[in-house]
C-alpha cells in the first residue's frame, strides 16, 4: 500500500473487488482455503496496481481501490481479471467481480467515504464473476482507450440510489 497524505476531496475511480462464491468457499473447503484465495487475490492485486492505484482498504473478501487516472483504472480492472483467471494455485481460478464508479468522495485520513463509493460498491454488486462493470462517468472520463471497449447495459436502478444508473461492461478487444 502506498503511504501518502491525501487531500480531504479530489477526483477519481473508486473501485471495489468481490471474491464470487466466497461464503460457500468457506463453508465447503474450509478457512484455510478461504485464506489461500485471499492471498491469491492480495498477489494479482499487487501485481497490477504497479503504482498505478492503491488500496484504500481491505473489506474481508474485497478490497477497495483508488485510480487518478481512468485509462489506468480500466486497465488494471482488466489486468486483474486475466490475472485473476490464471491464478489457479491448487484450485479452480479466482472469481472476482469489479465494479468502478468515477467521482469525488471525501477523504477521511486514509479512508475514503460518500455517495461514490457506495454506487462503486452497488455496482460491485451487479456484476458477475469475471465482469467489470463501471458507470457511464467513468468511461467519459478515460476516453478512448486502445484494447478496451464498453458494452451498455443501460440505466440500471441500484439500491440505495434514487436515480438509474447508467451501466457498462469494460472488456479488453
Amino acid at each position: 500500500m502506498i503511504d501518502v497524505q491525501l487531500p480531504a476531496r479530489r477526483s477519481g475511480v473508486i473501485a471495489f473487488t468481490d471474491i464470487v462464491g466466497f461464503t460457500q468457499l468457506t463453508d465447503l473447503q474450509g478457512d484455510d482455503a478461504a485464506l489461500e484465495a485471499l492471498e491469491r487475490q492480495d498477489a494479482v492485486v499487487q501485481a497490477c496496481l504497479d503504482q498505478r492505484g492503491l488500496v484504500v482498504k481491505e473489506l474481508g473478501d474485497g478490497m477497495l481501490l483508488w485510480f487518478d487516472d481512468a485509462a489506468d483504472a480500466l486497465r488494471v480492472g482488466l489486468d486483474l481479471q486475466r490475472g485473476f483467471e490464471q491464478s489457479t494455485g491448487d484450485s479452480d481460478p479466482l472469481w472476482v467481480r469489479i465494479g468502478m464508479h468515477f467521482g469525488c468522495p471525501r477523504w477521511r485520513g486514509k479512508d475514503i467515504i460518500g455517495r461514490d463509493v457506495n454506487l462503486a460498491a452497488r455496482i460491485a454488486d451487479l456484476a458477475g464473476p469475471g465482469e467489470v462493470l463501471v458507470s457511464q462517468p467513468v468511461a467519459d472520463a478515460a476516453g478512448a482507450v486502445d484494447g478496451i471497449a464498453y458494452e451498455s447495459l443501460g440505466p440500471v436502478f441500484v439500491r440505495g440510489i434514487s436515480d438509474p444508473v447508467p451501466l457498462l461492461r469494460a472488456y479488453a478487444l
